[in-house]
């Protein structure tokens, strides 16, 4: 952050005394040069706050920058958002609010989280949440995100949930072995479920997320989105709630 600030405060430097310098940094001279580089050292040694002042605006800017690279991705993948027949839903199916969710069988930030999501949804009875399986943490993560689809073959709803929170709660790193476990733990048709493994669009739900959250640009989990809205890491229960009541309120994450 320092090396950063740094340079911003060395462009603003250049930028407000550009009227009485060369048009070209290529025209200065090496005399020119070591002269500037003197006085912007010895203001920054003198007003050492500037630094503080320089890092508080980039970080904001940036800020600003990433939420409009959102807004435009969120746009753009509205439909694989919010609609993807690949994805779960739970909650209220025929909520006016959606909450996205991508996560990892093997995220332990995600094992957290899920009362988060818990507790959102019984709180707020308009709520529909949309599940992506977004695995990013190796292999065996993309095995359980694969028999996780399978499973969404032949269970919706409440039903898939409960899979979906026995796999998620349990202990130790989750893959094929332990998904396919959880399963056949509750009844459900193995045979199909083997078979559906082979389907095409398992691969292509997968692949679909994989694109959404390039777009996003996002590398982690868990990652939320409400409204225009990308919401990145375990923010917890009340952040998520916040925004989720605006959007009832006014239509935005913040009113």
């Amino acid at each position: 952050m320092f090396v950063q600030s740094r340079k911003a405060i060395l462009a603003a430097f250049l930028s407000l005394t550009a009227f009485a310098l060369p048009a070209s940094a290529a025209e200065f001279s090496a005399a020119q040069k070591t002269e500037i580089e003197s006085i912007i050292h010895s203001y920054l040694v003198d007003h050492p706050e500037v630094l503080r002042e320089a890092a508080i605006a980039l970080e904001k800017k940036q800020q600003v920058e990433e939420a409009e690279l959102h807004s435009r991705a969120i746009t753009k993948n509205k439909d694989a958002l919010f609609n993807s027949s690949f994805d779960a839903v739970i909650g209220n199916p025929k909520g006016k609010i959606t909450l996205v969710e991508f996560f990892d069988y093997n995220c332990g930030y995600c094992k957290r989280a899920l009362g988060d999501v818990v507790t959102l949804m019984k709180s707020e009875p308009d709520l529909r949440v949309v599940l992506k399986d977004f695995p990013v943490l190796g292999p065996d993560s993309v095995e359980a995100a694969q028999v996780a689809s399978a499973v969404r073959k032949q269970t919706s709803g409440e039903k898939f949930f409960e899979y979906h929170q026995k796999l998620l709660g349990s202990r130790g790193h989750v893959g094929r072995e332990q998904a396919l476990a959880v399963a056949k733990d509750m009844g459900l048709d193995m045979d199909k479920l083997q078979k559906d493994l082979k389907d095409p669009s398992i691969h292509a739900g997968i692949e679909e997320t994989m694109k959404v959250a390039d777009s996003l640009n996002l590398t982690g989990t868990p990652s939320y989105v409400v409204g225009d809205e990308a919401v990145v890491g375990a923010v917890g229960v009340e952040q998520l709630k916040k925004r989720v009541n605006s959007m009832a309120k006014c239509g935005k994450t913040a009113c």
